[in-house]
């Protein structure tokens, strides 16, 4: 067989089309006053399941390539997995990479910082934790940078270092200091000057997530920013001064500023550049958010200087949160659609804007465009632009008007679509409207499997990560839903960690058995070879094995 050739499968192609249908933030959660998808009238999504059964796929974590199982899914690795039929790795290992190969150098967004500087004689700021726990970021990746601008002749840098003391040693922050000083001591001449600037506990500033504690932003938007806070002359001092007079371990130590007998020595001014080190996304959004928003009220920020900002990565794709980065996600070989554009069979491919992207770049493996153009279609249709809460329906009748219209124009057609609400309403933590956008994803669902059974097809119906199903945060001690301090409940606008349902809508028999695979543990990247055994093809060696019964 040729490069591109598929196998006969075990058992014939269906007769009909072959549609996937991708609920977007759709999760499957505990049965509570958080889980807009429990609370919403959904007959379809019922009866789906009461007739055809759920299997619950891991779509988060080391189950879609993420460093490890406490990170959350997310829209695009999720894509990724769908398409790719493979779990790819994301993160650190494609830091790492990018570094190793210099492609990092050669980016776009390493120019545009450095550059910025030199044009405004400025500096360099890089902010991220400080360890070698390669959970959230790896010192070696600082390190790493710190040499390459050394290199291309950047003369200030001022460094704003986050103490670990969670994925490491509880009291180890000055192992790490000692090491980051020898680096900087290398590199220092009259030529380049390069020193930390301030720092502080993980649990104390920067690094909060699911806007749990936005004080913790606050404290070191104040500190690396504005340099307001404790002086010491060195960041050594600094831990063994703080060390004795709190008590704390390193995650929890005060933040600190350091400052010689002119002030602060590294505060953020306009026409410098910022880089957010960490590869991790949960932890980073928010100071992302402090640096680029326009329209920001988490907290006054004061003086807030125009810098370059980018992130070592995107942290969320769906919100486009930085908007530079310095590592691209992978160029993903041999997807699944590739394979099927190289035999011929008609592909369909729609969503709004704000998913579009989803179902085309990333369901293809981060490529733009077409494989073959006389064989894929892809509609977009274009998204609101008011706030999401305020029409949780969004596009999802557009979207399954234009799927139906396709699928009765071509009886082979391989169809795949996202409908965004249960994501992009989940995102805005109003939990009425969540359940209203559940509802409005379970209206036109209906529709289209009815259209579905008229043409003799199969659906596969799931969802790429977890969201609108915990729409409340919840206290870490107790377990229970926290609360603000007036007592109303804590609204989550996260994405989770939790399984997404995997259903087969098979109403004319196609498939003897159903889902009922012996896989041990299912996850987003079995889907691929799911769809393409429906199709009567085997699936490619290294994919991940079919759930078909």
């Amino acid at each position: 067989m040729g490069e591109w050739s598929l196998a006969a499968g075990v058992r014939p192609a269906v007769s009909g089309p072959v549609v996937t249908i991708v609920m977007d933030g759709v999760g499957i959660g505990p049965l509570d006053e958080g889980n807009a998808v429990h609370l919403a009238q959904t007959p379809t999504l019922d009866g789906l399941w009461a007739r055809y059964g759920c299997l619950k796929l891991a779509a988060h974590g080391t189950a879609v390539g993420l460093p490890g199982d406490s990170d959350l899914g997310n829209s695009e690795v999720g894509h990724n997995a769908l398409g790719a039929g493979r779990v790819l790795e994301q993160g650190a290992s494609l830091v790492n990479t990018a570094i190793s190969t210099g492609s990092l150098y050669e980016g776009e967004t390493w120019r545009w910082l450095l550059d910025g500087v030199r044009d405004s004689s400025g500096t360099l700021h890089l902010i991220g934790l400080l360890s070698d726990g390669n959970v959230h970021s790896h010192e070696a990746h600082l390190h790493a940078l710190l040499r390459r601008a050394a290199q291309e002749s950047v003369s200030r840098i001022r460094l704003h270092v986050l103490l670990d003391g969670r994925d490491v040693e509880e009291r180890s922050a000055l192992v790490y200091v000692d090491r980051l000083e020898a680096v900087l001591e290398s590199l220092r001449s009259p030529e380049r000057d390069y020193q930390i600037a301030s720092g502080g506990g993980r649990m104390v500033i920067t690094m909060d997530r699911y806007e749990a504690e936005w004080t913790m932003v606050e404290r070191g938007w104040a500190h690396h920013v504005h340099g307001e806070g404790e002086r010491y002359t060195s960041a050594r001092q600094a831990v063994q001064s703080l060390y004795e007079t709190s008590g704390k371990t390193d995650q929890y130590l005060p933040p600190f500023i350091i400052a010689d007998a002119d002030g602060p020595v590294g505060t953020i001014h306009d026409g410098d550049s910022v880089v957010f080190l960490n590869f991790r996304g949960d932890r980073s959004i928010e100071i992302s958010q402090a640096f680029e928003s326009e329209d920001f009220s988490a907290f006054d920020r004061g003086r807030r200087p125009r810098v370059r900002y980018a992130g070592m990565m995107q942290y969320d794709g769906d919100l486009g949160i930085p908007r530079r980065f310095l590592v691209d996600p992978p160029t993903i070989e041999r997807t699944m659609g590739e394979y099927l554009a190289h035999h011929g069979v008609p592909q369909f491919a729609c969503s709004e804007t704000q998913k579009f992207g989803h179902v085309t770049y990333f369901w293809n493996g981060n490529r733009s465009g077409y494989f073959d153009e006389s064989s894929e279609s892809y509609l977009e249709v274009p998204s609101d632009v008011i706030p999401f809460e305020e029409r949780p329906d969004m596009k999802a009748s557009e979207i399954v008007d234009a799927t139906i219209d396709a699928l009765r124009g071509d009886s082979r057609c391989v169809a795949r679509i996202n409908l965004a609400n249960g994501d992009m309403v989940g995102h805005t933590g109003v939990h009425a409207a969540a359940i209203k956008a559940v509802e409005s994803v379970d209206a036109n669902l209906g529709r289209l499997l009815a259209v579905v059974e008229r043409v003799g097809g199969v659906a596969l119906v799931t969802a790429d990560h977890g969201n609108c199903e915990a729409m409340y945060e919840r206290d870490k001690k107790t377990g229970l839903f926290a609360r603000r301090d007036d007592g109303s409940l804590k609204p989550k606008t996260s994405h989770t960690t939790n399984p997404v349902p995997f259903s087969l809508f098979d109403p004319h028999g196609h498939v003897k058995g159903g889902l009922g695979s012996s896989v041990s543990a299912p996850s987003l990247a079995n889907v691929a070879a799911t769809m393409l055994e429906l199709l009567g093809y085997a699936a490619p060696e290294d994919y991940e094995p079919s759930l078909l019964s």
